[in-house]
């Protein structure tokens, strides 16, 4: 017999821990589970954050044309990444629901149809993303000047996107196994290499003081692409550690059973039934930041800029909801997958409730020190006074927001991908769409935050009424 958490194959070993002994923990040590495992993801989270900031800082100190070449392409690259999720979340997910229920070499399987999945996915939006540069920026409303940064930065982001999606695929399964340290702490080690590869390539060579002496330090020269460069290296770098991670912890023996890796429709169909909708909600939210940059384009340079740096700066505030809905989605799914609904539902809200209690303070702290962020973010005056005043507006929003993405990542770990990704479509094309069209001409930017800022209450109330009336736990692929 063996015991909960802890699964055998020949002399091999996968432990859960502190995912293990889960059915008997009490609600008091279910929330210090939820806060363990949320931790690391939230500081990775958070140092993915810090350095997002750190190259908006570089970028911006080279002006605001530089800053707002990456804005226009941002969306954009949000897109292909988040498609890059998408398609790995469908397998992450049965893999959790079979570590819960004691299949330990299901999930393996799961790993090895998910490795040729991400290598051959990654690679067609790479192919996708190189072919679409030249043009993209001009498609999006881009002035003349801008497009030819925005178009070199876009095609070295798509360069990387193979890299990228194999991190994300390990991590998600390492993260699916309980074990969210090793994630956490590559990523964090992923921003700090970015920082160190952007001195390089974004800067020319120059000369510092260091304790009154002159040191001269190296650098590329190649501003905007630079930054997308040093970003390239990094995702490839902390690719290969990861992959390493994960393959240790899921393939020691194992990796030599050929019909793992053999294609097996009820794995894929699965992972469609998942990975589709959430594949369909990127496409929507990404959809409509290329909408909002639209409408945002005519507003100025000042206004592309302060927009771009202004949700730089706000993701500082709800990164650690993602974190949070990380940590939800392998406790969820483990409890699922234990035939433990009750466990389910009890970790959901238990993540629910710190999500919203943490972004509740950052959006606080995001209302009070927005002014000393823009400083550090850009030179620009206009562009300062414009993101603060906007920055100030989505504070407002958070607790809410937090709601909608806890719960998402908690719906998610049972599966229900369909459902919220209508909800998202709802109320981004429905509310936030329709009211920033109509207040922009108007109000400026100050009228599309407003709008993005009701949008997103709203969003949250939907997800709140979705957790609460319970019919996401009804799916639970490690019996079917």
């Amino acid at each position: 017999m063996q015991k909960a958490g802890s699964h055998k194959k020949g002399n091999q070993k996968i432990t859960l821990d502190p995912i293990a002994g889960m059915q008997d923990r009490t609600p008091r040590q279910q929330a210090v589970l939820v806060v363990k495992l949320s931790i690391p993801a939230i500081l990775a989270e958070i140092s993915s954050i810090i350095m997002q900031y750190i190259d908006a800082a570089m970028v911006g100190s080279l002006g605001a044309d530089a800053s707002a070449a990456i804005g226009l392409v941002t969306s954009s690259s949000w897109l292909l990444g988040g498609l890059c999720v998408s398609a790995v979340t469908g397998f992450s997910v049965q893999a959790a629901q079979f570590f819960g229920a004691g299949k330990t070499d299901k999930a393996r399987e799961v790993f090895c149809q998910a490795f040729v999945m991400a290598l051959g996915f990654g690679t067609c939006l790479s192919v996708t993303g190189i072919v679409l540069s030249p043009r993209l920026p001009y498609w999006l409303g881009g002035e003349a000047d801008l497009c030819i940064a925005a178009s070199r930065y876009f095609f070295l982001f798509s360069c990387a996107l193979p890299a990228t999606q194999l991190r994300q695929f390990a991590g998600g399964m390492l993260q699916c196994s309980g074990d969210m340290k090793t994630p956490g702490m590559l990523n964090i080690a992923m921003c700090m290499l970015d920082i160190v590869f952007n001195f390089m390539l974004i800067f020319p060579t120059r000369e510092i003081q260091i304790f009154g002496k002159s040191v001269t330090l190296v650098g590329a020269g190649l501003g905007v692409a630079g930054a997308a460069l040093g970003t390239a290296l990094s995702e490839v770098v902390i690719a290969v550690c990861m992959l390493a991670a994960a393959c240790r912890r899921f393939l020691p023996s194992f990796a030599f059973r050929k019909e793992a890796w053999k294609p097996d429709p009820t794995y894929y169909r699965n992972a469609a039934y998942i990975s589709i909708p959430v594949a369909f909600e990127h496409i929507v939210l990404c959809g409509a930041q290329v909408a909002l940059t639209f409408i945002i384009a005519p507003l100025g340079m000042a206004s592309i800029a302060a927009n771009s740096l202004a949700v730089t700066a706000e993701s500082l505030c709800y990164m650690p909801g993602y974190g949070i809905g990380s940590a939800a989605t392998t406790l969820v799914g483990q409890s699922i997958g234990a035939g433990r609904r009750d466990l389910a539902k009890s970790y959901a809200w238990l993540s629910v409730f710190l999500g919203v209690g943490l972004m509740t303070v950052t959006g606080v702290l995001m209302f009070l020190f927005s002014p000393y962020v823009f400083q550090m973010l850009t030179p620009d005056p206009g562009v300062q006074a414009l993101g603060v005043q906007v920055l100030r507006i989505e504070a407002f929003a958070e607790p809410l927001y937090a709601a909608s993405i806890v719960a998402a990542g908690a719906l998610r770990g049972a599966g229900d991908t369909r459902i919220p990704s209508i909800l998202n479509l709802v109320s981004m094309w429905g509310i936030r769409i329709t009211a920033a069209s109509l207040l922009a001409p108007v109000t400026g930017l100050f009228g599309v935050w407003l709008a993005m800022c009701g949008e997103l209450c709203v969003r949250g109330i939907l997800f709140l009424v979705r957790l609460w009336r319970g019919k996401w736990l009804r799916q639970n692929f490690a019996l079917s």
